[in-house]
């Protein structure tokens, strides 16, 4: 009876065990990138499908005139051509960190996808630096929180006022 016992406890652990590794495989992905879409979303291949994910923790401003570009645009008093700009500039400076065919590895926090079906996360580059937190430094985007997904708030805010003190991308002027 005893060593009946051990072996459902040995079985309990390791299925439990087992069970959180699975979590961890979830809670990180390795991915392809296929696609640049603007300063603070890509897409990748994910699960054999191509997907968008957005930035988690980052905005940075609209590259083309849309909707919310407009609303910014009036939000900060500022021309719309120069929102758009500022938006092109972002999005130029990220296709400099990731490309095409990059392999990366992409950790999700609370929340995986936001209201628009996108994948939420931080993107980590073959050379181990996080993406999003790259962007933020260089001065090429705001700080932008939704919780539940605040895990790397306070770095992305250490990043950002360091990059608007020493005039970094989008703060040159």
């Amino acid at each position: 009876l005893q060593l009946f016992i051990s072996f459902l406890l040995a079985l309990f652990l390791s299925s439990s065990l087992y069970a959180k590794s699975q979590a961890k495989i979830q809670d990180e992905i390795t991915a392809i990138v296929t696609k640049i879409v603007d300063g603070d979303t890509i897409k990748i291949k994910y699960k054999g499908q191509e997907e968008s994910i957005r930035l988690i923790g980052i905005d940075t401003p609209e590259s083309k005139a849309n909707k919310k570009a407009k609303k910014d645009a009036q939000r900060s008093k500022s021309d719309l051509e120069k929102i758009t700009s500022m938006g092109r500039d972002s999005a130029k400076f990220t296709a400099t960190l990731v490309k095409t065919g990059d392999e990366v590895k992409i950790e999700f926090d609370v929340r995986p996808r936001d209201q628009y079906g996108r994948l939420l996360g931080y993107v980590y580059l073959s050379n181990g630096k996080m993406l999003n937190e790259e962007i933020v430094k260089a001065g090429y985007a705001n700080i932008m929180t939704y919780p539940p997904n605040v895990k790397y708030q306070e770095r992305f805010l250490k990043a950002y006022r360091e990059a608007r003190e020493n005039k970094r991308g989008l703060w040159k002027e």
